[in-house]
């Protein structure tokens, strides 16, 4: 078994406060745009066992990860278009550990995965269309007392889905779960 903290953050933490290029932009929208695609590759037919195995001791299921990649993207789409409309917003925080305990995190995964597919192709048109000043934009995030500009927030959804991806590819490798064609 592997360490707990390999198991938490598969691919490190998100390293905040870095410079972005534009190639790196360009490489962490399509990354946004191709996780539903690989994520549901992955999972969509995983049986009910398996969805509902933790990717660590004391995490979530795979079915709540998926539920929970939703409910984010969902706030981060909300929080960049906000961004882009108001002058520095306030943006509301979540409690992700209390939304992934509602009952819509039991249900099927197929309609998070639909909502990640539609949500994804609204909220690259939009990323892809950025210009220098919009990247430069801001919003305050009230539960962290941070500002964060926009070409960072890119940067950090592209590693979010990135790294609950792993949470679920990993778990699947280790318990031989994984198709050939998967990667």
């Amino acid at each position: 078994m592997q360490d707990l903290a390999t198991l938490q953050y598969p691919i490190g933490d998100f390293a905040y406060g870095q410079s972005f290029s534009d190639g790196d932009t360009r490489q962490h929208i399509a990354a946004i745009d191709e996780l539903p695609v690989k994520l549901t590759e992955l999972v969509e037919k995983w049986s009910d066992d398996q969805l509902d195995t933790p990717y660590r001791p004391d995490g979530w299921t795979i079915r709540q990860l998926v539920h929970h990649v939703a409910d984010s993207h969902i706030n981060a789409y909300v929080r960049i278009k906000l961004a882009l409309t108001e002058l520095h917003p306030t943006i509301t925080p979540y409690e992700e550990g209390e939304w992934a305990k509602l009952p819509d995190s039991a249900l099927d995964i197929a309609p998070s995965l639909i909502i990640l597919r539609n949500l994804h192709l609204r909220w690259v048109t939009v990323l892809a269309a950025l210009t220098e000043s919009d990247l430069a934009r801001t919003y305050f995030h009230p539960g962290s007392q941070r500002t964060f500009v926009l070409r960072e927030v890119v940067a950090m959804y592209a590693w979010h889905g990135e790294h609950h991806y792993q949470h679920a590819y990993r778990l699947a490798e280790r318990n031989g779960w994984l198709e050939k064609n998967v990667l």
